[in-house]
């Protein structure tokens, strides 16, 4: 039997002298069966934060539980698709509903009519325990969507169907556990959301994110299974940062959650990731994308749901092995559905209005991150990249302040960079990485200590000419010495042709390690030459007369990233026209 709504405030659902429902269970409520979640329960009353809209709903309708926690579906057909913020097909709802999405909808998340060529791999006999992997279907022309024995179920395979075609919820494997009991397991399976999956050992994020974005790569890279916020306010590109990142980010899937964002932005996402085209295997990005759309003018609680489907389908495809890169846009604005939800159940605020939960509510998100062996055997990780909206760009309010405290990556972006159309806008005096020990082994093996020393050198030119820009603010450049006015020179260089990137050219939009390398060793050859031309107390004027930290700047585009050679020419024309001037 149904029990009854006593209480509607907003999304914000009670219920009174209730022992049916268990703490975050999944109900029906209304007659139109909106979707709900148990957040409260005393001996009083209930509490029930709903999911969708509940305009229309009154006291007297009916709740039904369902005895399981708010989950998600979980098989082939995630990836080349785009959800709400509690795994409904937005496609799927369209041609149900419209424009709009229709209350208490009941379309599946996954299409169960759909068929699947599936390569079956357990066998009569095997002993099969939780993530264990017994058959796979190519879920896209990328990604082989491995299918796994649910966490929780272990035991001895009694039957295995033959490859074929098969549907979702066709039975491809039956288990018997060793008290008898006998599980189907087809191609799909459930897990709660709020529920972290479990892996075999956490491991040292030791491999760096590839992202091709020299500020990043160079100064404040980010491991695979890290985790990084990028702050800033309204129009620094916190967006388009993501994008970039993930289109070229060497993640193998992208899931990019847009939370609470513009309705015009999103569309924006879904036009542009439908048409590029992955740089890596020529295919549609899509084919390893999944998107999870919750606009600002959807119901808030899904707001805050939807950032705990997005980081659950990325762990699910992390227990497969994959390396995925899960884009938060925004931790904001969820942060701000959780205010609202507090305020409506008259919970004592903290700073600012925010919830005093709010702290633990980040680090549960941020801590699912992380590099594992998974239970499969292989490796995976998921790293997660948050964009945070403070307003007025102030990095001092609570939800930057506490994000700073659960993530090792910083990328502060900057009004005024931005509005100097540099970009990426990461203010490289305001960030920071805390990954350098864990990764510099990686970039020396890989690159040779001089990249490390390179990097060390780079960060001390942008510290010292920052300081000598106060300097220069308050009597002006002319009374610098040449020596000071040479390292404002070369840090120009840096700025420009080494940390602003263009995203429409086609070499450096994405540029790879070994060209980051080549750059700024010739950057900071022509700063040790210069140097010797300074200390003959020749004027600095004479080098800038021959052009060569305009040619310094051009290299980005002047040479191609598939020739890493032209680099000698550039290093032989600086000591040439050096040497010119020594004589």
């Amino acid at each position: 039997m149904a029990e009854k709504i006593y209480g509607i405030n907003g999304p914000v659902i009670t219920v009174r002298d209730t022992s049916s429902f268990a703490m975050m269970e999944m109900v029906y409520v209304g007659h139109e069966r909106l979707i709900g979640e148990v957040i409260g329960i005393n001996s009083g009353f209930t509490t029930i934060q709903c999911y969708e809209e509940t305009t229309g709903l009154m006291p007297g309708d009916p709740v039904e539980g369902t005895h399981a926690q708010m989950n998600l579906m979980l098989g082939p057909g995630i990836l080349d698709n785009i959800f709400d913020g509690i795994e409904r097909p937005l496609a799927e709802i369209e041609k149900e509903a419209g424009a709009f999405i229709n209350r208490g909808s009941a379309v599946s998340s996954l299409d169960t009519e759909r068929e699947w060529d599936v390569t079956v791999t357990a066998k009569v006999g095997d002993e099969l325990s939780g993530g264990m992997i017994y058959a796979a279907t190519p879920e896209t022309k990328l990604i082989i969507h491995k299918l796994m024995v649910p966490p929780l179920i272990s035991g001895k395979v009694i039957e295995a169907a033959p490859d074929g075609k098969y549907k979702l919820n066709d039975t491809i494997v039956k288990l018997e556990d060793r008290f008898g009991t006998v599980h189907e397991l087809t191609l799909c399976q459930r897990w709660p959301i709020r529920t972290p999956r479990p892996v075999a050992k956490r491991l040292t994020p030791t491999i760096p994110l590839i992202t091709g974005q020299r500020v990043i790569d160079t100064l404040f890279p980010i491991s695979k299974g890290g985790t990084s916020a990028i702050p800033g306010g309204f129009g620094t590109g916190k967006t388009m940062t993501q994008h970039q990142l993930a289109k070229w980010c060497d993640a193998d899937i992208i899931v990019y959650v847009g939370c609470g964002e513009r309705g015009n932005e999103m569309s924006q996402v879904l036009q542009e990731f439908s048409e590029l085209i992955d740089p890596k295997t020529g295919r549609p990005l899509t084919d390893r994308t999944t998107l999870i759309a919750n606009t600002s003018n959807m119901p808030v609680a899904a707001r805050e749901a939807s950032i705990y489907t997005g980081i659950t389908l990325a762990e699910y495809y992390r227990d497969m092995g994959y390396d995925v890169a899960i884009m938060a846009d925004s931790t904001s604005r969820w942060a701000e559905a959780l205010r609202e939800i507090s305020g409506r159940l008259e919970e004592m605020p903290a700073e600012e209005g925010f919830p005093a939960y709010l702290p633990s509510r980040l680090s549960e998100f941020y801590e699912r991150a992380g590099r594992a062996d998974v239970l499969s055997g292989s490796k995976g990780s998921v790293t997660i990249i948050g964009a945070v909206s403070p307003q007025g760009s102030d990095f001092s309010e609570p939800v930057t302040q506490n994000t700073k405290r659960f993530t090792r990556c910083f990328w502060a972006l900057d009004k005024s960079l931005a509005y100097a159309r540099h970009y990426p806008a990461i203010n490289w005096n305001d960030s920071y990485s805390e990954y350098f020990t864990d990764l510099d082994p990686w970039y020396i093996e890989n690159y040779g200590r001089e990249f490390v020393e390179y990097r060390s050198s780079i960060t001390a030119l942008l510290q010292e000419e920052n300081r000598l820009m106060e300097i220069v603010k308050l009597i002006g450049s002319d009374v610098l010495p040449d020596d000071q006015k040479l390292i404002i020179e070369i840090a120009k260089a840096i700025r420009v042709g080494f940390l602003q990137q263009n995203a429409f050219h086609k070499d450096d939009t994405y540029v790879p390690l070994d060209k980051q390398k080549c750059m700024m060793q010739v950057i900071l050859h022509l700063y040790q030459r210069a140097k010797e031309v300074v200390a003959e107390n020749i004027p600095i004027s004479r080098i800038k007369s021959q052009g060569l930290f305009e040619k310094v700047i051009k290299i980005k585009y002047d040479i191609p990233n598939d020739r890493p050679e032209m680099f000698d020419e550039y290093i032989k024309d600086i000591d040439e026209k050096i040497d010119s001037i020594l004589s």
